[in-house]
């Protein structure tokens, strides 16, 4: 059996001795907050402001574990379709909402045939995309009559 694309809810789980479900009460864009804290050892805290700051990112597929980038500092988090919004650990920069593909399970579908170190996908309108098509340069114009002098 082919291993699944992995999103926050499967990638941020509690360490043990707590059981695999002990949060799954918390909604997949906060469980990297609760993950990290766990691991770091200390406080912090997801932005206070729980409307989006306008601006959007677009989620990626990054060796198999949707993820997105922030703008701010460049840090990354495993992200989910299920809850899509992204705060930074890193710099607290957000909430931003994310931009996933229409059909998340279509995408995923598609990269199943790869080695889960190879399965990576970019939107085809994230600028960021590399392989994002590049638009044909306008044709010059033509040069019309000359007038003599």
């Amino acid at each position: 059996m082919p291993i699944a694309v992995v999103r926050a809810e499967t990638f941020y789980l509690p360490p043990p001795p707590e059981p695999a479900d002990a949060w799954a009460d918390v909604p997949a864009a906060l469980l990297v907050w609760r993950w990290y804290e766990t691991r770091m050892g200390r406080r912090v805290f997801p932005p206070a402001e729980t409307e989006l700051t306008g601006e959007s990112y677009y989620a990626r597929i990054n060796q198999n574990r949707w993820i997105a980038d922030c703008s701010s500092c460049g840090s990354a988090a495993v992200v989910s379709p299920a809850d899509p919004r992204y705060a930074c650990t890193q710099c607290n920069w957000g909430w931003c909402a994310l931009i996933f593909p229409d059909d998340v399970a279509a995408v995923e579908a598609s990269l199943m045939g790869l080695k889960p170190a190879l399965r990576n996908w970019w939107h085809p309108d994230d600028p960021a995309n590399p392989d994002r098509p590049v638009p044909e340069p306008a044709p010059e114009p033509e040069p019309g009559p000359q007038l003599e002098v």
